[in-house]
């Protein structure tokens, strides 16, 4: 089927509308976070579980990714766009009535699953409309920004709704707007046909599934005891799972990645920045939430407005980076965002019980900054060097590298937190009892207040500085991360020209270093 012309009298509600499935997703990766203690205490459950609640999510949405890319670009980026809108909204609606935690997590799953259609695919359908460059270029600006707009309401409005209807509400709030936006796209958006032949890749989708979901359990095990059985079975199953896949697509005719893309400095340098950046967003938004409400024991709405600066950044940023990357070149917004996203976690191990916020608000303002420097860019860079035919591969190839960050950042620092309490506190506390230390382990302060009264305070005081503690490992470990992507963007990364997409660029790069003459050594 041909593709149909963008309407030219509605081209920015077209793509606010297209955009609106980044914002539910990416709202729904950060609003969680500010209602897990509520969540925790209404399901009876430990820092682990909460991390599932956010993991199961996100995890979805980076193992199906680049299925869903290759879905769009073989059936139709139009039917599947607004099926998979369809199903977040029904999705929402079930973790809103969950009862248990095993029903919300399956429930989260779903949603997952149905946000691992809309952003790809969402791009893709960007990419289409907008066929000139530069157009492309500030329509992906504008996506990126209100999906950072998502990010960045998300804690604030999840600590309203929390305090005021409760934790339900979070994903309530999700079903007017999935609603009017798929009814709106039904009337406006163009029928858009097959972009490209790809087949499917079901051996492929599965074994990068099996083995990214079990690197994450072994992740967020690990914390309980990282010599357990389970534990270290899903390490082998993820090592061996993610070697075969990548033995199984290199020998695939028509693989779900093409793996002789990772070939390019551009292509490795664009997934680690983005990777390394959402790694410690969400570690940090994880962190921060438990450290707010359970070391300074602030309500869930004075806590969603601690992340004021962390909002406001990103909403700023997010915009001002696909400018700066028109007019100067991916590599310096990429390259400055790494390095605000490393000194803005490196900040965060100042914190220390009670800290005010007068302290640390400008660390969020760096950390919300670096991210959203970071993203826009690395995405024009890497749908710039693909044929229109692959925009929907490519784009699931630059959000799970986006998604596995955010998994692996709640996996990793959620980790070392937990890691840390069991390991400090039997010998910090020898007088309780082994129950209240495994609760004390899983981050749950409150269960200080029904101790015997010559325990609560000595105990409070203990448990709030191990936890602390572990969320200054976390975020050594994630600057560490950044820090490491910024620097292989500076040394890596090809200077190219701001308004010329690398693919055009990348051949007189290598004609250039062609007529190097070799030194003998």
């Amino acid at each position: 089927m041909p593709n149909s012309p963008v309407p030219e009298r509605h081209p920015r509600l077209l793509l606010a509308l297209i955009s609106s499935g980044v914002f539910l997703v990416q709202l729904d990766a950060t609003i969680v976070a500010i209602a897990l203690p509520a969540m925790q205490a209404h399901l009876g459950v430990g820092v682990g579980d909460l991390q599932w609640i956010v993991a199961g999510y996100t995890l979805m949405l980076a193992g199906l990714l680049l299925t869903a890319g290759t879905l769009g670009d073989r059936f139709g980026h139009r039917r599947l766009f607004l099926g998979g809108l369809v199903a977040f909204t029904a999705a929402s609606a079930l973790c809103a009535l969950a009862p248990t935690f095993e029903a919300l997590l399956a429930a989260r799953i779903l949603q997952g699953a149905a946000g691992s259609v809309l952003v790809p695919v969402s791009l893709a359908l960007i990419s289409t409309v907008f066929p000139d460059p530069r157009a492309r270029a500030k329509a992906i600006g504008t996506w990126a920004g209100i999906g950072g707009l998502a990010l960045a309401v998300g804690p604030l409005l999840g600590g309203v709704l929390v305090e005021t209807f409760g934790w339900p509400s979070i994903f309530w709030v999700n079903i007017p707007v999935g609603v009017a936006a798929a009814l709106a796209l039904r009337r406006r958006l163009p029928a858009h046909g097959p972009q490209g032949t790809r087949s499917l890749d079901p051996l492929g989708q599965l074994l990068f599934a099996a083995s990214i979901a079990a690197l994450t359990y072994a992740l967020i095990e690990g914390g309980r005891d990282w010599t357990a059985t389970p534990v270290v079975a899903a390490l082998a199953i993820a090592a061996a799972g993610l070697v075969v896949f990548v033995l199984w697509e290199l020998r695939h005719p028509d693989p779900m990645v093409p793996i002789r893309l990772f070939r390019s400095p551009v292509v490795l340098v664009a997934g680690a920045v983005n990777l390394f950046g959402l790694l410690g967003l969400y570690g940090g938004i994880f962190l921060l939430t438990l450290y707010l409400q359970q070391v300074n024991r602030l309500s869930a709405a004075a806590a969603g407005l601690r992340f004021l600066a962390l909002n406001l950044a990103i909403m700023i940023f997010s915009y001002l980076a696909s400018v700066l990357a028109a007019k100067l070149g991916p590599r310096p917004p990429i390259v400055a965002g790494s390095a605000l996203t490393t000194v803005g976690l490196l900040a965060l191990t100042g914190l220390g019980v009670g800290t005010g916020y007068g302290q640390y608000w400008w660390a969020l303002a760096l950390l919300g900054a670096g991210v959203s420097l970071v993203g826009a860019p690395a995405t024009v860079v890497l749908l710039s060097a693909v044929p229109p035919e692959q925009a929907g591969a490519a784009s699931g190839i630059s959000n799970t590298f986006r998604q596995l960050g955010s998994v692996f950042g709640v996996a990793v620092c959620g980790t070392l937190l937990v890691s840390h309490l069991r390991a400090e506190l039997p010998a910090r506390l020898p007088a309780l009892p082994a129950a209240a230390i495994d609760a004390l382990s899983s981050g749950d302060l409150s269960i200080t207040d029904r101790l015997p009264i010559d325990l609560r305070q000595p105990a409070f005081d203990i448990s709030a500085r191990l936890l602390v503690e572990g969320l200054h490992l976390g975020a050594l470990v994630a600057a560490a991360c950044a820090l490491l992507a910024g620097v292989a963007a500076l040394l890596f990364l090809p200077r190219g020209d701001a308004n010329r997409p690398l693919s055009q660029s990348q051949p007189q790069v290598r004609a250039r270093r062609s007529r190097t003459p070799r030194r003998r050594v």
